[in-house]
């Protein structure tokens, strides 16, 4: 008989993983970084440094957070969630210390380099990783749930941000900021992730059914990287990421450019954020309806329709606000997609290391796209003429993801 602490969780330790996850996320991502974006222009005003400068040290800590979470997944594979996000809370903390008091710019980048390195134990991918073995064949329920809440860190964070800046500055605002990291996550992390982590074997699960079992169980991670299936899954993620995080980033300037004024077009924005929570609801009926290719295929293809009827359709506001719900709701989906992408495939045996190596391109996407779009307007003449290559993009990760199921060897 296994000792007591060898013991798989039962439904209450299911349930307390799945809480601390949600409080943890919602802190760690509204603070090391929906806080940034706020607080931008406030850095900039004080230091006398350009937006795109300090937006630059951000960019380079999601960079970092690719690379290490690369390393991060194998150790989530061999320890468990527990170590490695409690470690990269602890991390989290120096870091978001440093960026608030970091006199140089130098210094500023290697405050946000650290955050790097933290954000990659603390963020999405090691969450993710911690429910789909932890939760097994249920796996998406938690995963819904979890990103149902941990969605409203902008909703929270964004606006206590502003009213802390208005009231301290941005230095004080991150260092109050860093008190509620430390309280929340590490102790979340270290007494809530403790718990027996199955083994491979014993977690591995189940696979989507349209995926040949025969040829995917008991592959090594070497043999799944290799693979047809995984090598064209990579850049489907990574284009998909790209296309709907510059969606959201240029469609304040897209809908200004069609007349809005700034606030409705921040409006349309908000409501964008009520079509994710909607699609992300719908995913766990879409799961049971689609297969693994016809739902890809079906969520990176809404996304570029989406995207194109953004380019497509000039008015009237209603119309557009509409679309950007759409654009929302696919991208709500696509978070849920990317999560069980690798479980849905080849079960959970190996779910941290093959993750951390499907997520490494798209976080690198992620930190490109805020700047790409401003970039291609002023190259392209204009945000609708980017709106039509972000569609284009969204589409060739659909065609890409026809070709990611696993067939028999």
């Amino acid at each position: 008989m296994r000792p007591t602490s060898a013991l798989p969780l039962a439904s209450g330790g299911l349930r307390r993983v799945l809480v601390v996850l949600c409080a943890t996320e919602i802190v760690s991502w509204g603070v090391l970084y929906y806080a940034f974006p706020v607080l931008a222009p406030s850095i900039s005003t004080d230091t006398g440094r350009s937006v795109s400068t300090i937006t630059a040290a951000f960019s380079a800590g999601l960079i970092v957070s690719a690379l290490v979470g690369i390393w991060t997944g194998r150790l989530l594979d061999r320890i468990g969630p527990r170590p490695v996000m409690t470690a990269g809370s602890v991390l989290a903390v120096p870091a978001v210390v440093g960026i608030a008091l970091a006199p140089t710019l130098p210094l500023f980048f290697a405050a946000w380099v650290l955050a790097g390195v933290a954000m990659a134990g603390t963020l999405y991918p090691p969450a993710f990783a911690a429910l789909t073995r932890w939760w097994g064949p249920r796996r998406v329920r938690a995963l819904t749930v979890l990103t149902l809440v941990a969605g409203l860190a902008s909703t929270i964070f964004a606006p206590l941000t502003a009213a802390l800046v208005g009231q301290v500055g941005w230095r004080n605002t991150y260092l109050v900021l860093a008190v509620v990291l430390a309280v929340i996550t590490i102790p979340g992390h270290a007494l809530g992730l403790r718990g027996y982590w199955p083994e491979p074997h014993e977690a591995d699960g189940e696979v989507d059914a349209e995926v040949d079992a025969a040829a995917t169980s008991g592959h090594a991670p070497r043999e799944i990287v290799r693979s047809r299936a995984f090598v064209l899954l990579v850049p489907a993620i990574a284009l998909g990421t790209f296309s709907a995080f510059a969606v959201v980033v240029n469609q304040v300037p897209l809908l200004i450019e069609r007349g809005l004024s700034t606030s409705t077009a921040a409006w349309a924005l908000g409501l964008g954020g009520v079509g994710q929570v909607c699609g992300r609801l719908f995913y766990g009926r879409l799961d049971r309806l689609l297969g693994v290719r016809a739902r890809g295929v079906t969520v990176l293809g809404l996304s570029a329709l989406a995207t194109a009827l953004l380019a497509a359709i000039p008015g009237p506001t209603g119309l557009l606000v509409a679309v950007a719900m759409l654009a929302g709701a696919a991208r709500g989906i696509f978070t849920l997609l990317q999560a069980t992408a690798i479980s849905d495939r080849w079960g959970a045996s190996h779910y941290g290391r093959l993750n951390g190596l499907l997520s490494a391109p798209s976080m690198v996407a992620t930190a490109v796209s805020p700047w790409a779009g401003a970039a291609l307007a002023a190259t392209l003449g204009g945000y609708t003429a980017v709106f039509w290559l972000l569609a284009a993009v969204a589409a060739a990760a659909a065609a890409l993801a026809w070709g990611t199921v696993p067939g028999r060897q």
